[in-house]
């Protein structure tokens, strides 16, 4: 049983009447700010609740005086964005690669767009930077199998590497070893030779012979690759499947014959384009 109001001896403050244990419950009120804020949080909520999407229904929730939503506003930035994106896209579609390098403004969001495009399509392989890994050749140094202009690049993009496409990159290196056109002595003998082109072994006669005999007619005389045919420049050092004796006589005994899409089968003609300017951009362009 509650007992009588009071007031307390220390606070002065009246009591509520209530005691437990001999505590006696202090009559303290809640502050005015707070108590005013409370009220007016209802109000907002109220009114939030009357001007915007807020409560459940069975198949769906109020719409609100407004009809506005957080999804919807997201839409429509996205729409003017596609829009806006659409005028530089419609642009690089008809525009010469010559005309959109001359245009810093069209070139900077075509090396972006190709940025993002390179990011979802060819980081997997490439890596994100354009460096490459082994098997997977680098964007960024001025090694090309087939060429490094941007109408080469494009091409290969385009069309893609050995792959199902007619009108793909199709250079392909004999098995030596495999298929018996060579023994594993004469493969040894090359693998140095080759080696040599680049000064890290020396050659011999056999050797000389045997690259001059069935390399030569495609990596040229002097070693220094044919772009036309994909065959790669052996006196630099740069090498896609590794430099070192075992990888190189692999190379020769098993053949390496990497295979790309042809993305002009998956991409439009302005991605195509984009991408192309971004790879050229990438520091290994000719």
């Amino acid at each position: 049983m509650p007992t009588k109001i009071e007031k307390d001896s220390i606070t002065g403050r009246e009591t509520t009447g209530h005691e437990w244990d001999g505590v006696k419950e202090l009559n303290t009120p809640l502050p005015t700010w707070w108590v005013y804020t409370f009220y007016a949080c209802i109000v907002f909520a109220v009114v939030y609740s009357v001007l915007y999407p807020s409560w459940p229904w069975l198949s769906g929730h109020t719409m609100g005086v407004l009809g506005h939503t957080n999804r919807g506003e997201l839409t429509q930035a996205l729409d003017t964005q596609g829009q806006e994106r659409a005028k530089f896209v419609n642009r690089i579609r008809s525009a010469s690669f010559a005309q959109i390098r001359q245009d810093p403004e069209l070139y900077n969001f075509a090396v972006a767009g190709g940025r993002s495009a390179f990011q979802t399509n060819c980081m997997q392989c490439h890596g994100a930077g354009g460096a490459g890994s082994t098997g997977f050749p680098n964007l960024v140094d001025d090694d090309w199998l087939w060429g490094g202009s941007i109408e080469q690049i494009q091409q290969t993009i385009l069309f893609g590497v050995r792959n199902a496409n007619e009108k793909s990159r199709q250079g392909l290196m004999p098995r030596f070893g495999v298929d018996g056109l060579l023994t594993p002595q004469e493969v040894s003998a090359v693998t140095d030779y080759v080696l040599s082109l680049s000064g890290k072994a020396k050659a011999t006669a056999e050797g000389a012979k045997v690259f001059k005999e069935q390399c030569a007619a495609c990596h040229q005389a002097d070693g220094k690759g044919n772009i036309e045919m994909g065959a790669p420049n052996l006196t630099d050092g740069l090498w896609l499947y590794g430099g070192s004796r075992d990888a190189i006589y692999r190379s020769i005994f098993y053949a390496r014959n990497g295979s790309m899409p042809a993305w002009g089968e998956r991409l439009d003609e302005a991605t195509i384009k984009m991408l192309t300017l971004y790879v050229h951009a990438l520091g290994g362009g000719k």
